[in-house]
């Protein structure tokens, strides 16, 4: 069952300390469980979760080539996705649509929100047996084409999402992760990677569905953004799209049925303040429900590069 509860043996047990000095345990729980929930420890909240990361990672990571916003609050700490609070975001791994994605993650509830707000999770062990063989095998073979438009109007801008003001180093990040880019004008960019659907753990070996075709494909989108997007946009300058390897569509059913296995294999757990949640990206997806109220403060900070995927 997600998440795997962890509880103090006492109520002034340090969470940090207790990392530190349990170091084998909480791996070989993680390992097995794919999620962890630290409850009940003594932390010092948002002012340590810099200091936590730092002690659960072996190499903590930057949020370098976005797909969603984000604030950074100190080095390697973020808040959650900045979304509207009515939203829903969908389940999904943390930048599977990357070639060299986090291993790990780590939120810390700062304050939940008043209602709803929760983070779902799901196993990809169970949603991958859910998603049928002749779809796997299709996706398998073809591999998934993330087509990205940067631009002034929708989405992020290219300096957001690389991170920089200066076009050679987004060309520079390209070329090294194996991204087409292609450069409309001053301010906006055309990108394209093909990455395959399913990912091997490099601990267990075991072989995992892991991309964000779902997420990046206009069918994803609710039915009026998608008809405002048609209205603004011709379909190659969507903000965001998914396709098949070789550039051919993919099958509306296809993405249903990967949707429906999400939703099959979905669980959820109440929000306490101070509650840690440690992930391991490659088995466990997550996402947000809709919440009430402005007060939930979620962070995250991510760990332990994966790659590269090609």
């Amino acid at each position: 069952m997600l998440p795997f509860l962890i509880e103090p043996p006492s109520r002034d047990t340090s969470l940090l300390e207790w990392i530190d000095s349990n170091r084998e345990q909480w791996r070989a729980s993680l390992l097995e469980h794919g999620a962890l929930l630290f409850r009940g420890f003594h932390f010092g909240g948002a002012s340590e979760f810099g200091a936590l990361s730092s002690a659960l990672y072996v190499e903590p990571l930057r949020y370098v080539y976005r797909s969603t916003p984000r604030t950074e609050l100190g080095k390697g700490v973020y808040t959650a996705t900045e979304y509207p609070r009515q939203e829903t975001i969908p389940q999904h791994n943390e930048n599977a649509y990357s070639d060299h994605p986090p291993m790990n993650l780590c939120f810390l509830c700062v304050t939940p929100a008043e209602r709803g707000g929760e983070t779902p999770l799901t196993d990809n062990r169970l949603t991958t047996e859910r998603i049928p063989v002749e779809v796997r095998q299709r996706f398998e073979q073809k591999r998934i084409m993330y087509v990205r438009n940067y631009g002034p109007r929708v989405d992020l801008p290219w300096q957001t999402v690389f991170q920089t003001q200066e076009r050679s180093e987004v060309e520079a990040y390209c070329r090294a992760h194996g991204i087409e880019f292609e450069w409309k004008d001053a301010s906006r960019l055309r990108t394209r990677q093909v990455l395959p659907a399913v990912t091997r753990h490099p601990l267990t070996g075991e072989a995992f569905w892991f991309n964000q075709a779902h997420l990046f494909h206009v069918s994803g989108l609710e039915p009026k953004t998608r008809q405002a997007l048609t209205m603004l946009f011709k379909k190659e300058e969507f903000p965001r799209n998914a396709y098949h390897g070789d550039g051919s569509e993919l099958d509306g059913a296809d993405l249903e049925t990967i949707r429906a296995a999400y939703q099959e294999t979905l669980v959820t757990f109440p929000w306490r303040t101070g509650d840690v949640l440690l992930v391991d990206n490659l088995r466990v997806t997550h996402g947000r429900r809709p919440y009430e109220g402005t007060g939930r403060k979620v962070l995250v900070s991510m760990g332990d590069c994966y790659g590269p995927r090609a």
